[in-house]
């Protein structure tokens, strides 16, 4: 289902290099070959299989953004999340949140060590920061490390750690020496030192392993860089962008499934694709995704140029997610009874998106940095 060719409103491919649609093309080969088979079933069992991993890697998805640059990173993104939201998430965190920071904030010894066996999807990470008591607002989180020698002793609690339960190492994030977020430390957790559960009962990112971590005296190694908030949120900005690229393959799927399936359709003598309602519904799609994609191009640009600013990101991360959800909802509204089936992909990336809404900072929180960067006035304060 590979809609490049018939679902780009206003040519957004014509600004990408050869090498890039390239690239994009075998991504999203990849993720109709290997990706796409899995998803319904992955998400009805609540797992992610081993073989999305594996086709992760293989892909080249695990440290795009390092590896190939920001314009291939979104690119993959956005055919990944065609698959499903959960799949993304995978190669989001592993990039974004832990491979990033090993590399951007990391020492020499940290890179060597993890950055080959992350990217070749022998070894997955995770991240934790939030808490059971700390979402929106991280810097009062309560996980503590204390120094002992050249590591450190953390001590707390985790919650919606993506990969945790597979991780062989996580980015923990920890208060240290202080109370307040310029005392928040970043460190390496390896596998044996944390305890990780999944979240049961999930109705949302079935297909993504969310953990929660218990640190009980776990012996950690301290990033170098990872100091104050600040290093945190830096992480969070790499992962949303990517957000950003994969909601629009989200809202591409839900598109191409409604409008096949209203085409063929039929109900009152003819096909339900030629009701005026229906062509409103998916004009409105045709029109978001179209923008959306052009929004996308200009964001990796100005990434390439090191001048893309948190307040883009969070402009593209909110806006993009909402579109997305509501063209889910249009497609399922579309499909009828048959919509709220997993034989079709809007019910999947409905419930999906409900999370990508409100993770990586919410619909909300985002909303308040471009009525602060509007304003000048901070209604965090």
């Amino acid at each position: 289902m590979n809609c490049h060719a018939e679902l780009d409103p206003l040519e957004a491919s014509s600004l990408l290099s050869a090498a890039e649609r390239s690239l994009r093309d075998a991504a999203a080969r990849a993720t109709d070959e290997r990706l796409l088979p899995l998803a319904a079933g992955a998400f009805e069992k609540g797992e992610m299989p081993d073989a999305v991993v594996s086709a992760l890697a293989q892909m080249g998805a695990f440290g795009a953004s390092i590896h190939l640059g920001p314009m291939a990173y979104g690119l993959m993104m956005q055919e990944i999340e065609r698959a499903d939201s959960g799949f993304r998430s995978c190669a989001s965190v592993q990039t974004s949140l832990v491979m990033w920071p090993i590399h951007a904030l990391g020492s020499p010894e940290q890179k060597a060590k993890w950055l080959p066996r992350l990217r070749s999807g022998e070894a997955l990470g995770c991240f934790a920061l939030t808490e059971p008591l700390s979402g929106s607002d991280p810097a009062s989180l309560q996980t503590r490390a204390v120094p002992e020698g050249a590591l450190w002793r953390l001590t707390g609690h985790k919650r919606w750690a993506t990969n945790g339960n597979k991780a062989e190492v996580a980015v923990v994030w920890a208060k240290a020496g202080g109370d307040d977020a310029r005392s928040i430390r970043g460190f390496l957790v390896e596998r044996g030192q944390f305890q990780a559960r999944p979240i049961p009962g999930k109705m949302s990112l079935r297909a993504s392993d969310s953990a929660e971590l218990m640190l009980d005296g776990a012996v950690g190694e301290p990033l170098p860089g990872a100091t104050g908030l600040g290093a945190a949120l830096k992480c969070l900005n790499e992962a949303r962008y990517g957000i950003a690229w994969g909601a629009v393959g989200a809202a591409t799927a839900c598109f191409a499934a409604a409008r096949d399936y209203v085409k063929e359709r039929k109900q009152f003598g003819k096909p339900l694709g030629s009701f005026q309602l229906v062509q409103e519904k998916l004009a409105r799609m045709y029109t978001d995704i179209g923008l959306a994609q052009l929004a996308c191009v200009q964001l990796a640009r100005l990434k390439e140029r090191n001048a893309l600013t948190p307040v883009q990101v969070s402009f593209a991360k909110r806006a993009h997610v909402a579109m997305a959800l509501e063209a889910a909802r249009s497609a399922r509204d579309l499909l009828g009874a048959n919509g709220i089936t997993l034989a079709y992909p809007p019910i999947r990336h409905l419930l999906n998106l409900e999370t990508v809404k409100t993770y990586e900072g919410t619909h909300d929180v985002h909303t308040l940095v471009l009525g602060k960067h509007i304003t000048g006035l901070d209604a965090f304060a």
